[in-house]
């Protein structure tokens, strides 16, 4: 199949697991033998279109000038995309648009109508979520915005039971719209071949054992609640230090909490790190912390498992799925400093439990979450749609011809017996 992605970040330009997720998936679609471009945001340093691994990456600068505010930059990114999809669009014939969130809504609409293409969105959070409801005039318009994705989407994806449940209830979506397709892993590509002690060096002095945090710094990752659990860890072990990498809009918050504690002096705020430093500290640190309030999928504690660092994280959302307590990891109360400070303590009490936590999560991680099986998962799910009747009808409205998947895949067309339950050329109506 011809797949045309969406994404406001694609690596290198990575702003949270978003990222990743749509890299992965790409690439394990390219290996089960589909075509798959992606158009993302333009990078000064990275090339506007290159190859590689079998996916061809476009990025595209905002419109004209300097944006007044976010908002316009997202409008002004979506005319530059809609405008690079028409491009792409007139020279092969895609199967599909996967938009991914609502900062590329606008542009999946847009080619969706334009070319008669069915529309899959996925849904990797949502602003009510984020914000514990929608309090304000941008969090309502985000809000609205994200709904109208859902809209128009023929099929919305989510990565857990728990982002089902939200957007059924926050969007009002009809079950059957909404598919349950989870993140997955490459442990290869967190993993070295040894620990650098140079690398450890760098963060903590001899013997003091590595907290480590990896995530976008914004309120909903809690790690104010891992700042104030560290006086109460280092009570019971004083040579604990906190690295937390990242960069986000509440880091300098985040540098206030720190110092009015009293832990500036045993916490390091590395800001952004390269993958080869990232692999090192997951190699170096005693236990992996992720205290989420909030967390949709928690693509972050698949990635500590996947290197054998135990892991500790909050009681929400999809880590409630992927971490069973005291079988794979360790899951502490959300929000609460006393008990993360309780359960990290637990792990560095006893290594044996460490030991046996991270060797179960690497089977885990490796049987349940590895990319080539999800791809099968996304190919079955765009088969379903691109073959139905609806799609065929609203393809032909058009004069285009049948999905090009369908003169390689006519066998493959067979076993899809059931038309997707989707009105010809629009979405299932909100109920």
């Amino acid at each position: 199949m011809r797949i045309l992605m969406l994404s406001w970040e694609y690596p290198p330009r990575v702003v949270g697991g978003l990222a990743h997720v749509v890299c992965e998936v790409s690439r394990a679609l390219v290996q089960e033998g589909n075509h798959v471009e992606v158009i993302t945001v333009h990078d000064e340093n990275l090339p506007a279109e290159e190859s590689a691994e079998g996916i061809t990456v476009h990025r595209v600068a905002p419109y004209h000038g300097r944006p007044l505010n976010f908002f316009a930059w997202v409008h002004q990114l979506n005319l530059a995309m809609l405008e690079k999809g028409v491009i792409l669009c007139r020279q092969a014939d895609f199967d599909l648009v996967h938009a991914h969130d609502w900062l590329v809504a606008y542009a999946g609409r847009a080619l969706k109508h334009i070319f008669h293409l069915p529309l899959i969105a996925s849904i990797h959070a949502t602003e009510f979520g984020r914000s514990g409801g929608l309090h304000n005039d941008e969090q309502r318009y985000i809000g609205d915005v994200e709904w109208w994705l859902t809209y128009e989407a023929w099929r919305v994806i989510c990565n857990s039971r728990y982002m089902r449940d939200e957007v059924e209830s926050v969007f009002n979506l009809p079950p059957d719209k909404v598919e349950i397709i989870p993140n997955g892993i490459r442990p290869a590509a967190f993993r070295v071949a040894a620990p650098d002690p140079a690398v450890r060096k760098r963060f903590a002095g001899p013997g003091q054992k590595i907290i480590f945090f990896i995530g976008r710094l914004v309120r909903e990752k809690g790690v104010q609640v891992l700042l104030e659990a560290l006086p109460m860890i280092r009570d019971r072990h004083p040579a604990v230090r906190a690295v937390v990498a990242g960069r986000g809009p509440y880091e300098a918050e985040l540098h206030r909490a720190a110092l009015s504690l009293g832990v500036d002096r045993f916490v390091t705020f590395t800001g952004y790190i390269d993958e080869a430093t990232r692999n090192q500290l997951y190699a170096h640190a005693a236990v992996a912390v992720f205290p989420s309030l909030y967390e949709p999928f928690g693509l972050v504690a698949l990635e500590a498992m996947a290197t054998g660092t135990p892991v500790v994280v909050g009681n929400t959302g999809g880590f409630a799925e992927t971490v069973q307590h005291g079988v794979n990891g360790i899951r502490a109360e959300a929000g609460s400093a006393a008990d993360l400070a309780r359960q990290v303590s637990a792990l560095l009490d006893d290594p044996q439990l460490a030991r046996r936590l991270s060797r179960q999560a690497l089977r885990d991680v490796e049987e349940r979450y590895a990319w080539s099986a999800l791809a099968r998962r996304y190919e079955a799910l765009y088969q379903k749609i691109v073959f139905s009747t609806e799609a065929k009808q609203w393809r032909r409205q058009l004069g285009r011809p049948r999905p090009a998947a369908a003169e390689e895949g006519a066998a493959k067309e067979a076993v899809v017996k059931e038309a997707a339950p989707v009105p010809a050329g629009s979405p299932p109506p909100r109920y």
